[in-house]
């Protein structure tokens, strides 16, 4: 804390000081001068004292250690929180003025673009948040030039932080990977995985890793690998010290305390959807986030530095690809869960901030669709939503998997009653599914059946190039405030934590 000079209250006016002198003796006088040279030698070295006694304390009591807990909505856009917003309101009877855990913490908006696009990748916009570096669409932490370039993770690392990733992807997918690997294109996920375990010129810079995609840790001759070797990375982090586990059962035993490294890999492939979700097999983004930040706080409790915790939402940009409204909504409400789980983490550890941001947008979403040319009826029906209990992915799985007698009933009463909560399909859209055997364009059918009925509009399977919100939580935010490039994201990062970016990407070169 700065503190204020002393102030004297005993300092003399000069024109009395100067009548007072030429009445006394010169002897006296010379007393006097001799007594206030004393005196202000004795003030200069008490205050000499006091300065090295208050920068001391400044010193010691600087604030609490940094922590920076960087959220990650995945093709979350800004119509995609309007919708969760409304269907939340709607499904628990809210008043029209709820607001989300996000829309609380609202500071502006971030620009999206890559390198080479108006319209980024993850991969391209997670290498802007990792190394403050617009790049190509693809590029995993390398700049244009297909560079390595060194991340906020790896910098944290560096200087004494302790770092950790969960997400609901494979571990090895784009954005988890642009802060804890670097190769030229997002799809290396065999390398991706070698680096997050310590397999490059760095070493091992991840302290927790949490999510899915097991396939690209196993060997290719083991069941359920997707390696294109028969490197065995389980193996390889078994070597380097880190604790492994799959099963729910065992993250349950998860303890504060836990030995790090360590890797959690809970699916062969991505987690489950939220509406799929089996509670019993996979802990939700806000479990795994809650136990994450125990550890890592324990990991620090006798640091002087904190952590650096990337957090993402994967698999809403998923369901958005797939024009998926259900999926998609109920993935932005695990999220919101998430923020709530980190908010109050915020709340209680001072010295802690929140970012909260998108790559992109998804899907080009609007409510609602104008289904003729009369004058519209600008509805929106979020109990069409509410009836859905499965994925369109898991449906589509099931309808091309079924091998009886009877297809249509099945496609009746199963798929669409059952999965989707629709009572009246057309003939039209029973026949298009009787015959079709893709499961891509299936999934896709299926979520735009639900999404007409609902009153919902897609403009694209893929991404656009919009700004996204920017939402931010913790002292020392304001200049995060308006619009901002994604890049400015990892730069204010780096700034808070006191990271050199440059000096990592150095170390990668050599």
């Amino acid at each position: 804390m700065a503190r204020s000079r002393p102030t004297y209250d005993s300092i003399k006016d000069e024109e009395s000081e100067t009548l007072l002198d030429a009445k006394v003796p010169i002897r006296r006088k010379k007393r006097r001068g001799v007594l206030i040279i004393l005196l202000s030698t004795v003030i200069a070295a008490t205050v000499f004292i006091l300065a090295k006694s208050w920068a001391k304390v400044s010193t010691d009591s600087a604030g609490p250690k940094k922590n920076v807990i960087l959220m990650i909505s995945d093709g979350f856009g800004p119509a995609s929180e309007t919708y969760a917003r409304s269907y939340y309101q709607y499904v628990n009877k809210l008043p029209y003025n709820y607001t989300t855990p996000l829309d609380e913490i609202l500071v502006g908006t971030s620009r999206t673009r890559s390198s080479n696009s108006l319209v980024t990748d993850s991969a391209a916009g997670a290498t802007a948040f990792a190394c403050a570096m617009k790049s190509y669409n693809s590029a995993i932490a390398v700049d244009p030039s297909k560079a390595a370039c060194g991340t906020v993770l790896e910098a944290a690392k560096s200087i004494g932080y302790t770092t950790g990733l969960v997400v609901t992807s494979r571990i090895t997918h784009a954005t988890p990977a642009c802060f804890s690997a670097h190769v030229v294109h997002r799809d290396l996920e065999d390398i991706i995985a070698r680096q997050q375990i310590g397999d490059y010129v760095l070493g091992r810079q991840v302290d927790i890793l949490l999510g899915g995609g097991r396939c690209f840790f196993l060997p290719q001759n083991v069941a359920g690998s997707c390696r294109q070797d028969d490197v065995d990375v389980l193996e390889m982090a078994d070597n380097n010290g880190f604790s492994y586990l799959q099963s729910r059962k065992e993250f349950d035993k998860l303890k504060p305390k836990q030995k790090l490294p360590l890797l959690g890999l809970f699916t062969l492939d991505h987690m489950s959807y939220e509406i799929d979700r089996d509670s019993k097999l996979e802990p939700s983004l806000a479990e795994m986030t809650a136990k994450t930040l125990q550890m890592l706080t324990h990991a620090t409790k006798n640091n002087d530095k904190g952590f650096f915790l990337m957090v993402e939402g994967s698999r809403i940009d998923m369901a958005a690809h797939s024009n998926d409204p259900a999926s998609h909504v109920h993935d932005i409400l695990a999220y919101h869960e998430t923020i709530k789980v980190v908010k109050d983490y915020v709340k209680s550890h001072p010295g802690t901030i929140m970012i909260s941001v998108s790559d992109h947008e998804t899907g080009g979403l609007s409510l609602a669709r104008q289904n003729s040319e009369e004058y519209p009826q600008y509805r929106w029906l979020p109990e069409v939503i509410k009836r859905v209990k499965k994925s369109a992915y898991i449906l589509s799985t099931e309808l091309l998997a079924y091998e009886g007698r009877d297809k249509e009933r099945f496609i009746r009463e199963k798929i669409l009653y059952g999965g989707l909560g629709i009572e009246n399909p057309t003939e039209e859209e029973i026949k298009w599914l009787m015959e079709n055997n893709d499961q891509l364009a299936i999934e896709f059918y299926l979520g735009t059946m639900v999404s007409k009925r609902a009153e919902i509009g897609w403009a694209t399977h893929g991404h656009s190039g919009l700004d996204v919100n920017l939402y931010a939580y913790g002292a020392g935010t304001e200049s995060l405030r308006g619009n901002v490039e994604n890049t400015n994201i990892g730069d204010f990062i780096s700034q808070y934590l006191g990271l050199n970016l440059e000096k990592i990407t150095n170390q990668l070169s050599k």
